[in-house]
């Protein structure tokens, strides 16, 4: 049995129409009216589908097709995107679990529990940060309380822009646990193409570290101050982005570190700035190393604060510690990608995904096919038409053989 892969190519580019960017990307930021519309188009194919549709308090929606009074079977990512994202990104796992579930419909077969498909809410965090946000409250990471009153990055609040679009929904949170959870995604890395490597087997996902540096300093005229009577903060944020940088090729193996936003307070050419605010985004797949990273930056941190004469605060935007996949979901993967003839590769996640939350609260794992030039969060992002239907037709049987995956006691 195969998925129909024309069906599913051509939800992925009526999906990509909404909110398209020069060079054949989408700019769709979580609850913008973008993502409304969006999420309308991808709620309309389930109700095509005759899915029981639920969307809880933070505008999660699950569509289920319910072939027993079991707890299902789910796949599912997001359909959010970063300011300058492509068409596959998340979108890809969200239509192809829906495609899964209209091929099982085609050729009659009743699977033991149900199939669901997730649209997490924020998984990119590019509005709201955290990222994963959605499927956080979904499994009871964090309260609602807390993710309905989160700001964006234009200052509106997370549960007035829920209630704006439309998607403040009455289902609780935490939701229903499912009996496995499998996520299908491009790898957003170069690892599979570079290995000639259709399927990625992903075991894990590494640990997250975001935060937000802001340095305070004195902003005085750039012909008139010597440079050694200078506070400068646009210089300590340089000085903090050539040592994030230098830290990780120091520590090596999976450690990466990313000044990924710089802003400048009153950014002017004559004018040394007053404010530099920073992201870093540092990542790990070990727990110990995350940790020794951090404590690395921090103590930086102060020094240069004390060298420069000025002042830096810090705050926690994520953070989340590695997360190791159930191996049976893992093995099951890797086992059908051989049945179907497919090479496959055992490998961790560089980039976070709702399946490291979903993991938290049942057997997880999750399927990678590749980026051609590991190119993603780009409009560039591409993945053949060959290894897309690979990817799904990997997915189709995989939830179908987690249909009767036997609870650990």
């Amino acid at each position: 049995m195969k998925i129909n892969y024309p069906r599913l190519k051509s939800r992925i580019d009526a999906l990509a129409e909404i909110s398209p960017i020069e060079g054949g990307g989408n700019c769709r930021l979580a609850l913008t009216d973008e993502d409304k519309h969006g999420r309308d188009l991808v709620v309309s194919w389930m109700r095509e589908l005759d899915l029981e549709i639920s969307i809880d308090t933070v505008g999660n929606i699950i569509g289920t097709w319910n072939t027993a009074e079991l707890s299902p079977v789910m796949s599912g990512s997001h359909i959010d995107t970063v300011r300058t994202g492509g068409r596959f990104d998340g979108c890809y796992g969200v239509l192809a679990a829906l495609e899964v579930i209209q091929t099982c419909q085609d050729a009659k077969i009743k699977p033991p529990r149900p199939l669901a498909v997730g649209v997490f809410t924020d998984e990119e965090g590019a509005r709201f940060a955290p990222d994963m946000l959605g499927s956080l409250v979904y499994v009871g990471g964090m309260a609602v309380e807390t993710a309905l009153d989160i700001l964006a990055i234009d200052g509106a609040k997370f549960g007035d822009e829920l209630v704006r679009i439309g998607y403040a929904g009455p289902a609780p949170c935490p939701g229903i646990s499912p009996h496995a959870f499998v996520e299908l995604h491009i790898e957003q890395g170069p690892m599979l193409e570079a290995n000639n490597t259709r399927i990625g087997a992903v075991t894990s996902v590494q640990g997250i570290s975001w935060r937000e540096v802001t340095i305070l300093g004195q902003s005085n005229h750039a012909g008139t101050t010597p440079m050694s009577l200078r506070h400068d903060p646009a210089y300590v944020a340089a000085e903090i982005t050539v040592f994030v940088r230098n830290l990780a090729l120091e520590l090596g193996g999976d450690q990466v570190c990313t000044v990924g936003k710089v802003d400048l307070h009153p950014n002017l050419t004559n004018v040394v700035p007053a404010r530099a605010t920073l992201t870093l985004d540092m990542r790990n797949t070990d727990e110990n190393l995350l940790q020794l990273a951090e404590k690395r930056i921090a103590d930086f941190l102060t020094k240069i604060a004390d060298s420069e004469g000025v002042k830096i605060s810090t705050r926690v935007l994520a953070r989340f510690e590695p997360v190791v996949f159930d191996d049976r979901v893992v093995a099951c993967v890797e086992q059908i990608a051989k049945q179907h003839g497919h090479t496959v590769r055992r490998m961790p996640s560089g980039a976070g995904h709702d399946a490291q939350m979903l993991a938290r609260v049942c057997p997880s794992g999750m399927i990678f096919v590749p980026s051609v030039k590991g190119i993603s969060h780009n409009p560039a992002e591409f993945t053949t038409d060959a290894d897309l239907e690979a990817g799904a037709n990997i997915l189709l049987h995989a939830m179908l053989s987690l249909t009767t995956l036997e609870t650990q006691a």
